[in-house]
C-alpha cells in the first residue's frame, strides 16, 4: 500500500519501521520543522526525519501545514492509498485528511473517547488509571473525535512512569497499527460515544 506518514518524535519511528517491515511503500514523510534543543540551542531534526533521511524516504517539514498549499500538492503527487498519523504535532486540514483512497488514520495512546488530547499517557497516570490502551481511528476536523477502527487495552504496571509506559505502548501500537492497516478494507468504523469523553491537554510542570 502507498502510504504518506505524518509523525515527529522517537516513538513514532517505531510505527514507521513497522509499516516498512510489512512491505508498505512510504511515499512521503511529513514531520515538524527542526527546532533548537539542548544547552547550545542548536537546530535539531525530529527523529522521524533523521530515520527517513537515512532510508532515503522523501521528507517535508511545513511550518504550518494548514497554511501551506505546496504541502498539499506534494502529498497529492505522492498519491497515497492511506495517510497514517502518529504524534505529528499539527492539525491536518480536511483536504489532506480525505485525499487518500482510505480515510486518514491516527494512532492515539488512550482508549478513546477517554483522554482526548496531547498528553493521554501522562493523564492516565495522573488520574490513577490501572489500564489504558491504543486506539486507531479515522481523522476528521475535530480533535480525536473520529470513528474508531480498532482498540486494544494496555495494563499499566505499578512501577511505570510516563516515559516507560509510552515506550512500551509505542511498541504495542506499532504492531497494532501494522495489523490494522493489513485489515483496513474489512473494518467498519464505529462512532465514539462523545458523552463519555475526557480530555488530556498538554501536560504542564505543575501537573
Amino acid at each position: 500500500m502507498n502510504i504518506v506518514f505524518f509523525g515527529s518524535p522517537e516513538f513514532a519511528v517505531i510505527s514507521l519501521k513497522s509499516l516498512i517491515k510489512d512491505g508498505h511503500d512510504i511515499k512521503l514523510v511529513i514531520t515538524q520543522p527542526d527546532r533548537p534543543a539542548g544547552r547550545g540551542r542548536k537546530e535539531k531534526a525530529p527523529p522521524v526525519k533523521m530515520y527517513s533521511r537515512e532510508h532515503e524516504i522523501p521528507v517535508i517539514q511545513p511550518q504550518k501545514i494548514r497554511k501551506n498549499p505546496q504541502a498539499f500538492k506534494t502529498i497529492k503527487k505522492a498519491a497515497p492509498d492511506l495517510n497514517v498519523v502518529v504524534a505529528y504535532g499539527q492539525i491536518i486540514p480536511s483536504e489532506m485528511i480525505y485525499l487518500p483512497r482510505y480515510n486518514t488514520i491516527n494512532v492515539h495512546f488512550s482508549l478513546l473517547p477517554k483522554y482526548r488530547g496531547a498528553s493521554p499517557v501522562q493523564w492516565a497516570l495522573r488520574k490513577g488509571e490501572n489500564k489504558t490502551g491504543i486506539t486507531i481511528f479515522e481523522l476528521n476536523e475535530k480533535m480525536d473525535e473520529g470513528p474508531i477502527l480498532a482498540q486494544t487495552e494496555v495494563l499499566i504496571r505499578s512501577e511505570e512512569n510516563a516515559g516507560e509506559l509510552l515506550q512500551r505502548m509505542a511498541q504495542i501500537g506499532a504492531e497494532f497499527l501494522a495489523d490494522t492497516v493489513s485489515r483496513i478494507s474489512e473494518l467498519t468504523p464505529k462512532p465514539q460515544n462523545h458523552s463519555e469523553a475526557t480530555y488530556a491537554p498538554l501536560i504542564k510542570k505543575q501537573d
